[in-house]
């Protein structure tokens, strides 16, 4: 997700990115959101309070990203986090790209890192994310795609600065590079980053608006990605699961309607991401009623983004014996 809806604020002071993978001080606190740090160096995407670690949990966070596309943690201290926060483990699915599973695994045995990437796909000019779990990512018809998808990225972005340029907006498409990083899935909080530091928008939330680089905004530029059934078809035969992320709603784009999703459940589709922090309560029932109904796993996952999402990683867990279960519908 591109977007943070940040819980209430608590009592105890944040942490800097020091403390990753040390034992924590706040065992015998729940989650709370804790109040900022000025400090925190992988802070680049706004002001979201830091997540304080709370008592050791098992189970695994479906949906978690590095530096290697949005999130601010580099792959070896996303992999030491979910060490900290005492899960089983985590599939890291940054966008596209699988380049920061080799670090994160390196990095710690105390946690389980499955292969994952959170796959870009359009419907009707709305962006629909699908959850690769657990696959081959050496398959060559679903690496050559997610290589294509990486590059298309890129121009993408270019037209974005374009179109936000004819606007008046004068963003650098170098500084939009930079804040992506070498060899990164370059995207939209990229951009709105360099738009925040441009002055054009008081923040980078702010870009996500019809008068900007929201989903259907004077500047939003679709993606030339795959069908949500062709996504759930590429993991399949790469020997992984398919999960649809946050079905609610992504960055401004409308929920994906129930029509695609018995598309995508006919096609292949493993699971429905129901535990989500931006999904209510109302939306979580509705979810779990039709996954019931389609035979479909039930999972949960934080999209945490580090310093972007307030380190959240652990909100929501998929249970062990759940995760399990998924893998086995594997083909």
């Amino acid at each position: 997700m591109e977007r943070v809806q940040a819980g209430g604020q608590g009592s105890n002071p944040s942490p800097s990115n020091d403390h990753i993978g040390q034992p924590s001080r706040e065992l015998n606190h729940c989650y709370s959101f804790g109040n900022r740090n000025s400090n925190i160096r992988d802070q680049k995407f706004g002001n979201s309070p830091a997540l304080v670690p709370s008592a050791f949990m098992s189970g695994f966070d479906l949906h978690t990203h590095s530096d290697c596309s949005d999130g601010t943690l580099p792959p070896e201290r996303v992999a030491l986090l979910a060490a900290e926060r005492g899960l089983t483990g985590i599939a890291l699915t940054d966008h596209d790209t699988t380049a920061g599973l080799d670090r994160a695994r390196a990095a710690t045995r105390a946690v389980e890192i499955l292969a994952g990437c959170e796959l870009s796909a359009e419907h009707e000019d709305n962006p629909v994310h699908v959850l690769a779990i657990g696959f081959d990512p050496e398959e060559p018809a679903f690496a050559e795609v997610r290589r294509t998808i990486r590059a298309e990225r890129v121009e993408r972005a270019r037209r974005t600065v374009e179109r936000l340029a004819e606007l008046g907006a004068e963003v650098s498409f170098d500084r939009v590079l930079a804040l992506a990083g070498e060899g990164a899935a370059v995207g939209r909080p990229h951009i709105a980053a360099a738009m925040a530091e441009a002055g054009v928008v008081p923040d980078a939330d702010a870009a996500f608006s019809l008068d900007w680089i929201g989903t259907g905004g004077r500047a939003y530029v679709p993606k030339q990605a795959v069908t949500p059934v062709r996504a759930v078809e590429l993991i399949r035969a790469a020997h992984g699961v398919a999960v649809l992320a946050h079905p609610s709603v992504h960055a401004g784009a409308k929920a994906v309607p129930e029509a695609l999703i018995r598309a995508m459940a006919a096609a292949g589709l493993a699971g429905l991401e129901v535990d989500h922090p931006d999904q209510d309560a109302d939306a979580r029932a509705r979810w779990r009623t039709l996954a019931g109904e389609l035979g479909l796993a039930v999972t949960g996952g934080s999209d945490d983004h580090g310093g972007r999402s307030g380190y959240r990683m652990g909100v929501e867990r998929t249970p062990d014996e759940a995760l399990r279960a998924l893998l086995e519908r594997a083909v």
